[in-house]
């Protein structure tokens, strides 16, 4: 899905690829269209196309920049498309933070001075995204009476971070975490201020009294730093302008609540451009699909008839398996949560993913990754396309899911999920072939975001810091 207005200075790039057009690598085959649309709500036709926004659904206007500075090559890799799910040899040019040609493999169509990195044999293909983490929740070592500092949030979310890009995540959607931290963890990845992924954040959860996430005994991370208890119509929408205003870019509620609430949380997000997830069951789950709701979180329990209204209504979903795997392989069930009041087998987690394939429903690849889940990183997400692969996905579709329909998911299939010129060159090298054994993901060897080498040989890169000169000599330095 084409969005002009985002791409900064498209004319620009035009010019850039234009002296590299006849190498080009051929278009995607007829074929392509295999992966399913998603429906979305935006705002885009109100912004001046050529004018450029910010890297996210938010859509803030920004001054618009043409492509600059060394070109950098990832010269003679295997170049994954995520549309036609083709594999072919290529060059991928960078400049600036995008991609500005994909060329074929004999081709040396770029400046005599682009930096140019051998990637022969190598799998080339854009960053993973992963739709459901948590980046700042308290893990097992974390002191209790830290767990609802914003500070200590901070620090626990860009070590998490750190993690991510180094696995070849590019973009993480983080669904809630303490005060404003995920908030500031968003902005600093946005600027690549730190070594992060992309990060679109919800915030703080919305649900209503003693709803999920809030249910007693109450702890740190189950209360009022980490969700927030409104009860009634205009107290949800008041929350849902209340994350916007903090840098929310996408909305997240959980049951319970009453319809009114739900009608009025998706209707508010909506008018502001954002996509509203939800982490609810049973009752609430078709109540949340009724009121217009985008996703639906988690493979807990829904009816039929909500499976169907989800295919008739567009209603993606995020069914993360494999945490919930981790809680049945470890606990043998969800216990003592008044929000998770009924019986959860891996069987039934699988046979509802199973349904919802079966029903043509968009499912995005994401981990839920409390806590000690983070450490799990890669693993966690591998097994996860894993299941996607068990439930009758081929290991390329699987890989599509975790990046182009991911950015579909998120409103964002216009700038990431795809190599392609003009959009951002968030691409990551793997010492393997991922698209016929999963577990290759494991050896990510370098990363680019943004078009910034971030990653290299597994390991992130830290460019040193170049002082700023004094505005005027020093008495010292005085002639």
């Amino acid at each position: 899905m084409n969005h002009p207005f985002r791409n900064i200075a498209r004319s620009s790039v035009a010019l850039c690829v234009a002296g590299l057009a006849g190498a080009a690598m051929a278009a995607p085959a007829a074929d392509a269209g295999r992966e399913a649309s998603v429906p979305r709500t935006d705002r885009h036709d109100w912004i001046v196309p050529g004018g450029d926004t910010d890297h996210t659904p938010r859509m803030i206007p920004e001054r618009a920049e043409a492509p600059s500075g060394r070109v950098t090559v990832l010269r003679g890799g295997l170049v994954f498309d995520t549309q036609s799910l083709r594999v072919a040899p290529g060059s991928v040019v960078m400049q600036g933070e995008r991609v500005i040609a994909v060329l074929s493999p004999d081709s040396t169509a770029w400046p005599a001075d682009a930096r140019v990195i051998d990637v022969a044999g190598k799998f080339v293909m854009p960053g993973l995204i992963d739709m459901h983490v948590h980046l700042t929740y308290p893990d097992n070592a974390t002191p209790y009476d830290v767990q609802a500092e914003d500070a200590d949030g901070v620090l626990r979310g860009e070590r998490n971070l750190r993690w991510f890009i180094e696995a070849g995540f590019t973009s993480v959607r983080d669904l809630n975490g303490v005060g404003d931290a995920p908030y500031r963890l968003a902005d600093w990845a946005a600027e690549d201020a730190i070594a992060a992924p992309r990060v679109f954040t919800a915030g703080h959860i919305i649900t209503g009294t003693g709803g999920h996430a809030t249910e007693r005994p109450v702890r740190p991370s189950h209360g009022p730093d980490y969700a927030w208890e409104r009860n009634g119509a205009d107290a949800w929408r008041a929350a849902v302008r209340e994350t916007f205003k903090k840098g929310a870019s996408v909305i997240k509620v959980a049951s319970h609540f009453a319809p009114d609430e739900i009608q009025a949380a998706v209707d508010e997000a909506h008018r502001l451009g954002l996509k509203v997830t939800c982490d609810c069951e049973t009752i609430y789950t078709q109540m949340a699909v009724e009121a217009g709701i985008d996703m639906i979180e988690h493979p807990l329990p829904r009816t039929d008839r909500t499976i169907a209204e989800m295919a008739q209504h567009h209603t993606a979903s995020v069914p993360t398996l494999q945490v919930y795997q981790n809680v049945l392989d470890r606990a043998g069930g969800f216990w003592g949560s008044t929000s998770r009041r009924f019986t959860m087998t891996s069987d039934a987690n699988f046979e509802l993913f199973r349904k919802m394939k079966k029903a043509g429903i968009v499912m995005g690849v994401g981990t839920d990754t409390i806590g000690d889940a983070n450490r799990m990183i890669p693993n966690i997400y591998i097994a996860e396309l894993k299941w996607f692969v068990k439930g009758g996905y081929s290991i390329p579709q699987a890989l599509q899911a975790a990046t182009l329909t991911n950015a579909k998911l998120l409103a964002m299939d216009d700038l990431i999920g795809t190599i392609q010129p003009g959009k951002l060159a968030d691409v990551i090298v793997v010492d393997g072939r991922p698209d016929q054994d999963i577990d290759a993901l494991r050896k990510v060897s370098m990363v680019f975001k943004d078009g910034r080498m971030m990653v290299k040989d597994g390991a992130v890169v830290i460019p040193p810091h170049v002082p700023v000169p004094l505005p005027k000599p020093s008495p010292a330095e005085a002639p």
